[in-house]
């Protein structure tokens, strides 16, 4: 394989790394006191959950999400920030492609109608399955420092 500067396994950290950062840009801009104590993140997907046209993106709200929305509003904001810190650390590299992988699915499916949000996470997945698949943790990581996976 031929690259310019870099080689591929340090362009495929660096493509982990940016996603790591773009999962902590995603904590940073939260506006934590709306989310964890008004409950307005949970509260916005409620109602696109409610208005979806498929009735399992319904169901599974009603069933998961709605009767815990103060635990949801952490478990999503937090999950961003392991994500953020996993991926641009490179420590547990593997579980975090998976969680971001499952986490940007899930919000596609409810966001099915947001064409604005459907790049992102389409975009962030798609990053998660090369950055997985090529093992992008070999290099820049501390799961390469420590010797896992």
């Amino acid at each position: 394989m031929h690259t310019t500067w870099l080689t591929g396994a340090q362009w495929l950290a660096v493509l982990r790394i940016g996603l790591g950062l773009w999962w902590l840009e995603s904590w940073r801009h939260k506006d934590k006191k709306a989310w964890f104590e008004r409950g307005s993140g949970i509260a916005w997907a409620a109602d696109v959950a409610a208005k979806h046209r498929w009735p399992v993106v319904q169901n599974g709200f009603a069933a998961v999400v709605a009767p815990r929305p103060k635990v949801m509003a952490y478990v999503v904001a937090y999950a961003e920030l392991a994500l953020g810190l996993g991926l641009t650390l490179g420590l547990l590299t593997p579980i975090a492609l998976v969680g971001g992988l499952v986490l940007n699915l899930l919000y596609l499916v409810l966001m099915i109608h947001d064409w604005a949000e459907q790049g992102q996470n389409g975009m962030m997945a798609l990053i998660s399955l090369v950055a997985l698949f090529a093992m992008s943790w070999q290099t820049w990581s501390l799961d390469a420092a420590f010797g896992l996976f």
